[in-house]
């Protein structure tokens, strides 16, 4: 039985035995064109991951590194309420391939840039903007185009192309690059194959089918945005959100210094492949796995279970030394598990209070949410690691997936009583059903039974 969660039941309910009715395959040509565009340009995404090789190169010092990769971070989630906006305009799969576009051009552009000046910092940018186009217009496409009742599933198997894209990229940016010195040739061969992987997933996106819903002819302006999710607020699921933003700061943000300043090494091996293969290889198998778990058993659950997972996992790293490298595999599985677990039932409870029609602007907040959470949490994280050490970060961090997973639990609570006294209305209704087919002379309606069933 698919198990349907939503704080506003009293006016969703009646509508649930439509929903449950609709049917359909999941696993069809058009999804499995996504997922494999998906991956293609998660790993164009992940090969960029180099950039700032790159700017060395170009004669960049870590603080010049630091203010290209930060304005792209900023312009991102500046812009978000305008994407969701022109989604909801023009259509998911017209602003995919505008995301496309976007960063195809940040990747080709770098082939003519010889110093650094103000044309790096815009290409940086439409690196940025370019993915966050992407993933938002994927992820409003997949809820679009799939049978409503296997939407988490659709948007957690849509996710493990990422997964399959994190582990792919950097091994092919190490083996483009190289170990040793780096020539001009290399870069350009690393924004080609990069140009090339994004131009492709293109072609795919192209070619899908277009989806039921006509693009509302909405404004473009932001008080539009801020009617819209004043209107439809998803309420504590956002917390996750930032919570999950706070956590992508640990492999995106400071592995790497973590594993240096630790002096993390395990001969013929890379530490930061050892992570990262875990992390990403076993969420893979995790969320493959698992993909029917949230509507056997609830999204809201398995969420929880997730931050639970990635609190012990930000935990685990107190027991990684230098002695004891091969330990930081532990904290990659349980981080792992926890984002295969986190990240489609947060974006699909996110979502769900959003209509058809304005979803574009629902996927925006979730993921301007994530945003605040790296970009806000990363500066604070840095000066808990360089005042009291990584052990302290790590555990603050895991404080933060804690704290959160109680107040959502709390927030669910009622719902939870809901949905129990209303699967405990339908077994009372059915089991009088049952009764009257056995009184003779009665009259059952076989349909509305099976109408009242499906409303479960």
């Amino acid at each position: 039985m698919t198990v349907y969660e939503d704080p506003r039941d009293e006016t969703v309910v009646h509508v649930l035995a439509d929903e449950a009715v609709r049917t359909g395959r999941l696993y069809d040509g058009n999804f499995v064109l996504a997922i494999v565009a998906q991956t293609m340009f998660t790993l164009a995404n992940t090969l960029m991951a180099h950039y700032n090789r790159w700017i060395e190169f170009l004669e960049g010092n870590l603080v010049q590194i630091g203010w290209i990769m930060g304005v792209g971070s900023i312009v991102a989630p500046l812009l978000r309420p305008w994407m969701g906006l022109l989604m909801n305009r023009i259509g998911s799969r017209a602003t995919w391939n505008l995301g496309f576009i976007i960063f195809g051009i940040g990747s080709l552009g770098n082939l003519w840039v010889t110093e650094l000046g103000w044309a790096i910092y815009a290409l940086r940018s439409c690196l940025v903007v370019g993915a966050a186009v992407v993933f938002s217009s994927s992820l409003t496409y997949i809820t679009l185009t799939t049978p409503a009742q296997r939407r988490t599933e659709a948007i957690g198997i849509l996710g493990a192309g990422g997964f399959l894209g994190m582990l792919l990229g950097p091994l092919l940016g190490d083996l483009i690059l190289g170990d040793g010195s780096r020539a001009r040739g290399d870069f350009q061969l690393l924004f080609s194959v990069t140009t090339l992987a994004v131009v492709l997933p293109a072609l795919l996106v192209f070619s899908l089918r277009r989806p039921a819903l006509k693009p509302q002819k909405s404004s473009l302006r932001i008080g539009e945005f801020v009617r819209t999710i004043w209107v439809y607020w998803p309420g504590t699921i956002l917390l996750c959100c930032f919570a999950f933003g706070v956590c992508m700061t640990v492999p995106f943000a400071f592995l790497a210094s973590y594993v240096d300043q630790l002096k993390l090494q395990i001969p013929g091996l890379s530490v930061v492949g050892l992570y990262f293969g875990c992390y990403a290889g076993w969420g893979l198998t995790v969320r493959v796995g698992l993909r029917r778990l949230p509507d056997r058993i609830g999204r809201r659950k398995v969420l929880i279970v997730g931050m639970l997972t990635m609190a012990a996992g930000m935990f685990c790293f107190a027991f990684v030394s230098a002695a004891h490298p091969w330990r930081l595999a532990i904290p990659a599985l349980l981080c792992g598990t926890g984002h295969a677990l986190i990240f489609h039932t947060m974006a699909s409870l996110a979502l769900e209070s959003f209509p058809q029609e304005v979803r574009g602007s629902g996927s925006s907040l979730s993921l301007i949410m994530l945003d605040i959470g790296m970009i806000a949490g990363a500066p604070i994280l840095g000066r808990i690691a360089d005042g009291y050490g990584f052990d302290w970060m790590y555990a603050s961090i895991g404080l933060v997936c804690l704290s959160v997973a109680i107040i959502y639990v709390y927030s669910s609570l009622p719902v939870w009583r809901r949905r129990r006294h209303l699967a405990l209305d339908a077994d009372a209704a059915l089991s009088a059903a049952a009764v009257a087919r056995d009184v003779p002379g009665s009259v059952v309606s076989s349909s509305s039974s099976e109408s009242f069933q499906q409303t479960i």
